[in-house]
């Protein structure tokens, strides 16, 4: 029973470390795609994937961008792995919300 218990928690610890390192990969490849757009004044301030997508050759990933005063969640389609596919295709799946922000400040 102790070594079930030890295999399940490496088990876990491995694919939570997989699960951290596909979220940095994908991250840096959308940074790169948007750098090679000329979109470079886009900042992505986070992204969301699901348990899954680690594990499969297609997912959808929400990325939160903010350009200037504007906020916006952009769902975005992956055809191929980013760790193990030699080729991973990206497409805009479409705009999930947008939120403008107005201030006044000084």
């Amino acid at each position: 029973m102790g070594r079930l218990i030890s295999l399940v928690f490496i088990a876990a610890l491995a694919y939570g470390g997989l699960y951290l390192y596909y979220g940095h990969v994908v991250r840096q490849t959308i940074d790169e795609q948007l750098e090679a757009r000329g979109l470079t004044a886009l900042e992505i301030e986070g992204i969301a994937y699901g348990p899954l997508a680690p594990v499969s050759r297609q997912a959808t990933i929400q990325a939160d961008v903010s350009y200037r005063g504007a906020d916006a969640t952009v769902s975005i389609r992956l055809q191929g792995h980013p760790l193990f596919s030699d080729e991973v295709r990206m497409e805009l799946d479409g705009l999930q919300a947008l939120r403008l922000r107005f201030g006044v400040g000084g």
